[in-house]
């Protein structure tokens, strides 16, 4: 009799045992991956694949060329800031020779020549041609610097060697003896320095240094004579 109760609570145990794992849920042997990030692009972006995945690019407007012309023939000289933000030295040569042909007057000039050397503007040789035009025109110290200096301003060694040719000879006409010889001999030397490095060193800026030694010779002998 006990024998029988032993094997009959042997075999109870062995049916709850089997009922506790076929019930309890599988467990979970895959890895756990975390969720994908959200989507952090604005809820107004086009769809890239209507586009190919193809990247946008901003392309500047191109300037109106006639209107900035028109606009400097009517002697407004803020165009000159629109030429100049292009980068197109052809254009801003073009606005610039407008606005100087546009300077019909000493005080337009000396508008647009304080205008283009208060921004920094840089000068061609339209403008300092235009100076040396008004210099020649009133010889005294004020402007026969400021006709150097905007000669210098063109980096170009040629057109300087030319102004400085031209204010030699009106000195040695006696044009220009309000200037001392040992004054202009400082202003040639002095404005030479504006030029860059490149025309300096290149042919005509040799030239331009063989005048320039001249000059200073012939200027120091002069105020030995003169003192």
């Amino acid at each position: 009799m006990v024998t029988l109760l032993i094997i009959a609570l042997a075999i109870v145990s062995i049916i709850g045992i089997g009922f506790y794992f076929w019930a309890r849920p599988p467990r979970d042997t895959g890895e756990r991956v975390l969720p994908p990030p959200p989507d952090l692009r604005g809820l107004f972006v086009e769809d890239e694949s209507s586009d190919g995945h193809r990247p946008r690019q901003k392309t500047a407007a191109k300037p109106d060329e006639s209107a900035l012309l028109a606009r400097a023939q009517n002697g407004e000289r803020s165009v000159l800031d629109e030429a100049h933000q292009t980068g197109d030295v052809n254009l801003y040569d073009r606005v610039l020779n407008e606005l100087v042909r546009r300077a019909d007057s000493d005080q337009k000039l000396l508008a647009l020549i304080s205008y283009v050397g208060t921004n920094e503007f840089r000068v061609n040789t339209q403008l300092a041609c235009a100076v040396i035009a008004s210099w020649q025109k009133s010889l005294d110290r004020h402007s026969t610097s400021k006709a150097l200096h905007f000669a210098a301003l063109t980096d170009d060694a040629n057109f300087y060697r030319d102004a400085v040719e031209q204010a030699l000879q009106l000195w040695r006409e006696g044009k220009l003896s309000i200037v001392s010889a040992l004054e202009l001999k400082a202003l040639f030397e002095g404005e030479f320095w504006i030029l860059s490095s490149r025309s300096r060193s290149s042919g005509a800026g040799f030239v331009l240094k063989r005048t320039l030694d001249s000059a200073r010779r012939e200027l120091e002998a002069a105020a030995k004579t003169r003192a």
